[in-house]
């Protein structure tokens, strides 16, 4: 499945505002409005990551950003009614090689991003809520603003991310279709290691393309 440019910088932008340290006692708009800026203030300024250099970004994502991601459940709700299938063994492999292949897929987008910022709508939640979704939009000096949502969770440590709407489509439901494909023609473990797969020719390439 080919994911166009927009999405991808849409999803970097996404993943990008999620970075910094998490309050459990912040509302969720609150947390991401509060670090977006931070973040992508240094996302324009890295050179490595401006110039594509994949262990740079890779290093960014994984002190950034996976601390504040529920990978458990977005790994689940992608490989849908198969998860209960897999050992914990065989859970924990999908969730390491579906977070190195979601980095190394937008790695691209990040070092896109220039003068773009998000504007929040209005967060429809009440106090008590523990799962909700909020609603943004990125604002690039050409071409017209991204709508996107986040679905996120709170836990004891915590509000994290466990899925995101680019321009009307979830991340998750872009993934599910085609997992389900591969367990069907090989069983987890066939998916597994087609991730395995794809992750290792991603990462050969030591930088990615703008």
């Amino acid at each position: 499945m080919k994911i166009s440019a927009k999405l991808l910088l849409a999803a970097a932008v996404v993943m990008l505002g999620f970075a910094g340290a998490a309050s459990a006692q912040e509302a969720p708009d609150a947390l991401v409005k509060r670090i977006s800026n931070a973040v992508l203030d240094t996302a324009k300024t890295d050179k490595g990551v401006q110039g594509g250099n994949l262990k740079s970004i890779t290093a960014l994502v994984e002190e950034k950003i996976i601390p504040y991601v529920d990978s458990e459940r977005m790994t689940s709700l992608a490989v849908g009614r198969h998860w209960r299938e897999a050992s914990d063994a065989q859970k924990q492999q999908l969730q390491t090689e579906f977070r190195s292949l979601l980095i190394s897929t937008y790695a691209g987008a990040l070092t896109q991003v220039r003068d773009q910022k998000i504007e929040f709508s209005p967060l429809r939640a009440s106090p008590t809520d523990t799962d909700v979704e909020v609603r943004s939009q990125v604002i690039q000096s050409r071409g017209d603003p991204i709508q996107m949502s986040y679905r996120m969770e709170k836990l004891p440590d915590g509000w994290k991310i466990y899925d995101v709407n680019v321009l009307g489509a979830w991340l998750i439901e872009t993934y599910k279709g085609t997992f389900s494909s591969e367990i069907d023609k090989g069983g987890i473990d066939g998916l597994i290691a087609t991730l395995q797969a794809k992750n290792k020719q991603l990462a050969a390439r030591g930088t990615v393309k703008k």
